[in-house]
């Protein structure tokens, strides 16, 4: 039976066993270390017996880096200043170039990983990155074969072939929508290795009491109470898009203004401020506080990020998004979900942002939105533990049966 635990935050104090988790993740876009931080953070407020550690991938496998060998740049830095930049078209093949060098490899990364695993051991091991989870539970599998290992999918659904989702009958799969919780199926994993969540996995830090004042926050940034406000987000690092963005809707004259997340792309950020805008514009660069500026947008516009709209869904806001031919392969899914549980708009492309705009702005379809985004309830960051804790709780050979009994509580999807 399928595993779709509602779990509660809850404190752990009971004395127990510590036992030790190693989550592996890499800074190829922000969504795989928010995800490890996550759990560890979680972990840890709710008193669970466990030593959580961080692992690098890229640190951990730099040696076998090929791109870093020709360029200087590791593959992760060269993926962000791909999607800084737009230089997206196309990316559908680039990935599957990624994919051939990483078969390539494999038998050297096998053992490369089998080597820290034996020097540093752990009783669970979880991937929050795609690509890579072959050779991880492999190598994991040689040196521990008794001990579980958990993929934790990042997006809303998989990318196959083998993205995250691998053939493998050791492979337990922890997913966030029905569509992912199908594509494990279709790859032969049986309902005791699938374990579906209420959505993806977000920072405790947006399920936080929410305190923040709308008006005086806008007040804060220099923004009118007054006018619809949109937040702007394409990820840790920005992107050029965002400048010609505002500078289409500052032409509109609409009734809007503008709070424009910039992360790590400084040089975006200096461009924007500089300018003179007709409209209320405030510029952020890089902050942890996403959950709390979101209090004072009425809506999101960014990418198809798996981690944008999710975040977007806890905090009550509807999306205005893209997908076309620039779209990740991987993220064109999300715009179909988007689309499926009409929760905001999604254009063929950002030249049509004032429309979108004009759109979302219509008192009953931001009302309609409103409406379906507050029917969602996300609560994967509660449920996943609960969920890694009955795994940890089983006996190392009942862990690699696959004709054991579903984990947990057997309830609906």
């Amino acid at each position: 039976m399928l595993v779709a635990l509602r779990g509660e935050h809850q404190a752990y104090g009971r004395m127990s066993t510590m036992k030790k988790i190693h989550v592996v993740f890499h800074d190829g876009g922000g969504g795989h270390r928010n995800a490890a931080i996550a759990l560890e953070t979680i972990a840890a407020q709710q008193g669970r017996p466990w030593q959580t550690e961080l692992v690098q991938f890229q640190d951990l496998t730099d040696r076998l880096d090929v791109l870093r060998k020709l360029t200087g740049i590791r593959i992760q830095q060269q993926y962000n200043v791909m999607l800084q930049n737009g230089w997206t078209l196309g990316s559908k093949y680039l990935l599957r170039v990624l994919q051939l060098t990483i078969q390539l490899f494999h038998g050297p990364l096998v053992r490369l990983l089998e080597q820290y695993w034996r020097e540093h051991p752990a009783d669970l091991l979880v991937s929050v990155i795609p690509h890579f989870n072959r050779e991880i539970c492999e190598s994991w599998k040689a040196v521990y074969p008794g001990r579980p290992f958990v993929t934790l999918i990042t997006d809303l659904a998989d990318y196959p072939p083998r993205f995250w989702i691998e053939p493998l009958k050791e492979q337990y799969v922890i997913a966030g929508t029905e569509r992912a919780v199908e594509q494990a199926r279709a790859f032969g994993h049986d309902e005791a290795h699938i374990f579906q969540t209420s959505g993806m996995i977000l920072r405790p830090d947006f399920y936080a009491r929410d305190t923040v004042d709308p008006v005086a926050l806008r007040q804060e940034m220099g923004l009118r109470n007054d006018l619809a406000t949109a937040i702007v987000l394409f990820g840790g690092h920005g992107s050029k898009v965002m400048y010609d963005l505002t500078e289409r809707l500052n032409a509109a004259g609409l009734p809007l203004q503008l709070l424009l997340i910039c992360g790590r792309n400084e040089e975006l950020a200096r461009k924007l401020r500089a300018q003179k805008w007709k409209m209320p514009v405030h510029v952020v660069g890089f902050t942890k506080e996403i959950h709390k500026l979101m209090r004072a947008a009425d809506f999101l516009i960014g990418k198809p990020g798996p981690g944008s709209i999710a975040e977007a869904m806890v905090r009550k806001l509807p999306v205005l998004i893209e997908c076309n031919a620039w779209t990740l392969p991987q993220e064109r899914y999300n715009a179909a979900w988007v689309s499926e549980k009409r929760v905001g708009i999604v254009l063929k492309s950002f030249r049509e942002v004032v429309e979108g705009v004009r759109q979302m702005l219509e008192p009953a379809r931001l009302a309609e939105f409103q409406k379906n985004v507050a029917t969602l309830d996300n609560r994967a960051i509660f449920e996943i533990p609960e969920m890694l804790a009955r795994l940890l709780d089983q006996p190392a050979d009942a862990a690699e049966r696959s004709a054991a009994p579903a984990i947990g509580m057997p309830t609906s999807a």
